[in-house]
């Protein structure tokens, strides 16, 4: 079980949320203060254009802004205005969600199939199919099959989260009300609302991390911000009841909570290209703009006689890490890493299960492909949010 800590703190302009998991720093993210993500906005969007080379319309949301939308990816739109032919025109107007933010130079990413996410359960578009989450125990998905026998949705599908293996049956059903209640207003009254509205927010990082975490291993939300404690405590009452007891409001004026927590030295080791292990071996990371490379180096590492035995060991160690650093540092798309060779074949295919597990653990999808001919391993990580380079330039860091 891991104990869970999430900071948020003001300073200087930048509001800051850390994610603790037994006292290591597992995730940051930065943004200047005042502003907020446009990630999983849903608006009224309008197709400006639609280039069917690359398969792709582009969609104007507020303030101008246009977005990349996959023609694939358009399924079961939802229309402002009834239409006889589904297929997409330009001048349409359509709900879509904003599924990945601008990074480096590529637009924002819509879509027109909508998440809808609770603790328990995702309620989405453009399937009607029921999903899984995969850390879920087979006896939990029997139990939870059971609550939802009945349940008919002609025009949506749920996704059942791993929290759910958790959930009473009564607080469940609450959630999936709810959701469906959100989903109504959005078809039946938010259609109705002017071109490049924005119909619903998304939440902001510190409220997603609050949603994904088990009860039971969250131990303590700390801020020292009066209107994110507000946001939280209110997010807390309608969502979590449980857990509002575990928000604090951080008043010690002599030491910030910044300084408390030493986020000012996680951020520093966050955006260095080189991290050391324990054992004295360590990492480059270095991103590029088609993807990141990653290489593991001996370094100071001489313990142990046997030479494969302790390039076994460095590897071990340094997957563990990268799967930590691929976090904290939000990267994404492909990963290309340089493990310390090895000789037998059956021991690079036992670190690529290990790598796979240790990426079960991140909240973002996240997998260890294949180990290529020349012997780098190939990761891939969804991209949503901007990386924490990005955000700390965004910041003025």
């Amino acid at each position: 079980m891991n104990n869970i800590k999430i900071i948020t703190c003001l300073q200087d302009g930048v509001l800051a949320d850390a994610l603790y998991e037994e006292g290591k720093l597992m995730e940051l993210s930065l943004l200047p203060a005042g502003r907020s993500s446009i990630l999983g906005n849903i608006y009224i969007g309008k197709v400006k254009n639609i280039v069917k080379n690359i398969g792709a319309a582009f969609v104007e949301i507020d303030h101008g802004i246009i977005c990349y939308l996959p023609l694939e990816d358009v399924k079961s739109p939802i229309y402002t205005r009834p239409k006889k032919q589904m297929k997409l025109t330009e001048g349409d107007e359509l709900l879509v969600q904003v599924c990945r933010e601008a990074v480096k130079t590529k637009a924002p990413s819509v879509t027109t199939n909508l998440s809808l996410t609770g603790k328990y359960l995702v309620l989405t578009t453009g399937n009607t199919v029921v999903g899984y989450s995969s850390k879920l125990k087979s006896e939990d998905k029997v139990r939870i099959r059971t609550w939802i026998e009945n349940w008919r949705l002609p025009d949506a599908g749920l996704i059942i989260r791993t929290n759910a293996g958790q959930a009473e049956q009564e607080d469940f059903c609450r959630e999936y009300e709810k959701l469906l209640n959100q989903y109504r207003y959005l078809t039946e009254q938010a259609v109705h609302r002017t071109v490049r509205s924005c119909v619903q927010k998304g939440r902001p990082p510190y409220l997603d991390a609050i949603l994904g975490s088990r009860s039971e291993n969250l131990q303590e939300i700390l801020t020292d911000d009066k209107e994110v404690y507000e946001q939280i405590q209110n997010f807390l009452q309608d969502e979590m009841p449980e857990n509002t007891g575990k928000l604090r409001f951080y008043e010690d004026q002599k030491l910030s909570l910044k300084a408390l927590y030493r986020l000012e030295k996680g951020l520093t080791d966050a955006l260095s290209s080189k991290i050391w292990l324990k054992s004295g071996a360590y990492l480059i990371i270095e991103p590029t703009e088609a993807l990141t490379v990653i290489d593991v180096n001996t370094g100071k590492y001489a313990s142990g006689k046997n030479k494969q035995e302790t390039i076994w060991k460095i590897n071990l160690e340094a997957a563990g890490e990268i799967a930590r650093q691929l976090r904290l540092r939000n990267l994404s798309g492909m990963i290309l890493v340089d493990f310390v060779d090895m000789e037998r074949k059956e021991k690079k295919q036992e670190l690529l299960a290990c790598m796979k597990e240790f990426l079960r653990r991140d909240p973002q999808k996240a997998s260890a492909v294949d180990m290529t001919g020349l012997g780098l391993m190939e990761l891939t990580r969804k991209k949503q949010r901007k990386t924490l380079w990005e955000q700390a330039k965004e910041c003025g860091i």
